[in-house]
C-alpha cells in the first residue's frame, strides 16, 4: 500500500550507486577505462573504483533515506472501474522440495500480493476457506488465488510454488524457456465440455493451463475439475514459439502473449552464480583480461543451459553500442583537430593553476553534460579535454579520469541522465521536476564527496 513514486526513484538511484563501485558496474566505466589504456595509461582493476564508489554509495543512500520521504512525490494510483476486466482463478501447489514448506502465509509473502489474494487452501481433502496470516504451509498444499494477469506473472516467478495441472513439470524438463499466453476458447475447440484434467490439454496443445477466467469472474472449484466452455479465457504456460504456431488456430478466438512473463530458471541459479563469481574472480586477480573473462562467461551461460541463444542475442543492446561507437568518433574528432586543447585552455582560465578546482570543474561539466546527453557520450567528449587540462597543469591525469567516470554515472537531476531514471519515470508517474527536486542536491553532494576522495586515492 505504498505509492510506487516513493520507491522507484530510490530504486534507480541505488542502481546508479552500485554502478560506481566496480569497473563493470556501468558501460561508462569500461568505455573511459578503454580510452585511458589506449592513451598509454595503466588502466584500472575490477574493484579500484570502490575506493571512491563506496563512499559515494553510502552518502547517496543516507541522503535518500533521510530526505527521500520529504522530497519524493506521492502519486497514488487511481483504480478505474475497468482496471481488472478478467479475474483469473489460479491454483498452485507447495513444492515439497521448495523453500516455502513450514513458512507462514505472512513469511512466504502471500498475504500482501496487491491485486492477487489467497482465497483458500486445500489440504488432505479438506478446505481452509479463510486463511489466517499465521497459517503454516505444508508440502503439497493446494493454494487457490484470484487476481489479474500481472499478479499471476509475479506469482509464477515465486520459487516454491508449482502449477497444479503440471505437477510432474514435464514442460519445464522438456522446454527450459517458457512464457505466459492468454487464449480465448473457440466454440470449435474439440476439448469443450471436458474437464481440464480429462481433456489432457497439455498433451493436446503442448501447453499447461495455469489459470482460468469465465465471464470476467472468478470460477469456483478446482481447476482440474473445471468443465471447459466456449469463451473461457485461459492463461497458459507455453514455449515462446507457441503463439506463432497457434495464432490462426480455429480452436481459439484470440491468442496473445503476456509481456514480460518469462519463467525464471530457478534450477540453474547456482550455475549462474558460479559463472558470475568466476568471471569476477579471474578479472580481479588478473588471470584473464576483462573482455576474455566476459566472453568466456557468456559462452558458459549458454553451454550450461542458463540462457538460450535467442535470449543471448536479445540481451545485446544495439542502440547502446551505436551510441558508444558514435561517441568515440566525436571524442576523437575533438582530439585530432586540437579542439580539446583549445577548450581546455579556455576552461583553465577559471580555476587557474589549482588542480583541485580544475578537478571540480571537470566533474561539474561532465555531470551537466550527462543530464542532457547520454552518459557514454558525455564521458567520451570530456575525456580528451580532461587529459589536456592535466597536461597543461603538469599533473597526473588519473584523478581526472576517475572524476569523469563518477560524474558520468552519478546523474540524478533529470530522467535523461541515466537509463534507469528513464525506466522508472512512467511507472512512477514522475514529472521532470520530481527528478530535479531530489536529484540536483544529490548531484552537488556527491560532487563534493568525489572531488575530496579521488585525490586522496589517486594523488595529483
Amino acid at each position: 500500500s505504498i505509492s510506487a513514486s516513493k520507491l522507484l526513484i530510490p530504486l534507480s538511484y541505488a542502481a546508479i550507486f552500485g554502478g560506481t563501485c566496480t569497473l563493470i558496474g556501468t558501460s561508462t566505466n569500461l568505455v573511459v577505462n578503454g580510452l585511458w589504456v589506449a592513451e598509454g595509461g595503466p588502466g584500472l582493476r575490477m574493484f579500484d573504483l570502490a575506493w571512491v564508489g563506496i563512499p559515494i554509495a553510502l552518502t547517496g543512500l543516507a541522503y535518500v533515506m533521510l530526505f527521500g520521504s520529504r522530497l519524493l512525490p506521492d502519486h497514488k494510483a487511481e483504480k478505474g472501474l475497468f482496471d481488472n476486466p478478467r479475474e483469473y482463478t489460479v491454483e498452485m501447489i507447495v513444492d515439497p522440495a521448495g523453500p516455502l514448506v513450514n513458512q507462514t502465509i505472512q513469511q512466504a509473502g502471500l498475504r500482501h500480493l496487491g491485486v492477487l489474494y489467497l482465497v483458500e487452501i486445500e489440504r488432505e481433502g479438506r478446505v481452509i476457506p479463510a486463511v489466517n496470516s499465521e497459517e503454516r504451509l505444508r508440502a503439497n498444499d493446494r493454494l487457490v488465488f484470484a487476481g489479474d494477469v500481472s499478479a499471476i506473472v509475479d506469482l509464477q516467478r515465486l520459487r516454491g510454488l508449482l502449477p497444479v495441472l503440471s505437477e510432474d513439470r514435464t514442460l519445464e524438463k522438456q522446454v527450459p524457456e517458457r512464457k505466459l499466453v492468454e487464449v480465448v476458447v473457440s466454440p470449435r475447440c474439440p476439448l469443450i465440455n471436458k474437464t481440464l484434467r480429462d481433456s489432457r490439454f497439455h498433451t493436446y496443445y503442448g501447453a499447461t493451463v495455469i489459470a482460468v477466467a469465465r465471464d470476467g469472474k472468478r470460477v469456483t472449484g478446482g481447476l482440474g475439475d473445471l468443465v471447459l466452455r466456449a469463451a473461457d479465457t485461459l492463461l497458459l504456460e507455453a514455449r515462446p514459439v507457441w503463439v506463432d504456431r497457434h495464432h490462426h488456430s480455429p480452436d481459439f478466438l484470440l491468442v496473445s502473449s503476456v509481456e514480460d512473463s518469462d519463467i525464471p530458471r530457478h534450477d540453474r541459479a547456482w550455475q549462474a552464480w558460479l559463472i558470475l563469481a568466476g568471471i569476477v574472480g579471474m578479472a580481479t586477480f588478473g588471470i584473464l583480461d576483462l573482455v576474455t573473462a566476459a566472453i568466456l562467461g557468456g559462452a558458459l551461460m549458454f553451454l550450461s543451459g542458463c540462457i538460450s541463444g535467442g535470449t543471448a542475442r536479445k540481451s545485446v543492446d544495439t542502440q547502446v553500442l551505436i551510441v558508444i561507437a558514435c561517441s568515440f568518433a566525436l571524442g576523437k574528432g575533438l582530439q585530432v583537430t586540437g579542439a580539446a586543447e583549445a577548450i581546455a585552455a579556455q576552461l583553465m582560465t577559471l580555476p587557474g593553476s589549482h588542480p583541485w578546482l580544475a578537478l571540480l570543474m571537470v566533474y561539474l561539466i561532465t555531470s551537466t553534460l550527462t543530464e542532457v546527453i547520454t552518459n557514454n557520450a558525455a564521458a567520451v567528449v570530456m575525456f580528451p579535454i580532461a587529459v589536456a587540462i592535466a597536461d597543461s597543469l603538469g599533473v597526473n591525469a588519473t584523478p581526472f579520469i576517475i572524476a569523469i567516470m563518477m560524474a558520468a554515472s552519478a546523474s540524478f537531476a533529470t530522467p535523461l541522465g541515466y537509463q534507469t531514471n528513464l525506466m522508472v519515470m512512467g511507472p512512477g508517474g514522475y514529472k521532470f521536476m520530481d527528478f530535479v527536486r531530489i536529484g540536483l542536491p544529490l548531484n552537488l553532494l556527491l560532487a563534493g564527496v568525489s572531488v575530496f576522495v579521488i585525490p586522496q586515492v589517486w594523488p595529483f
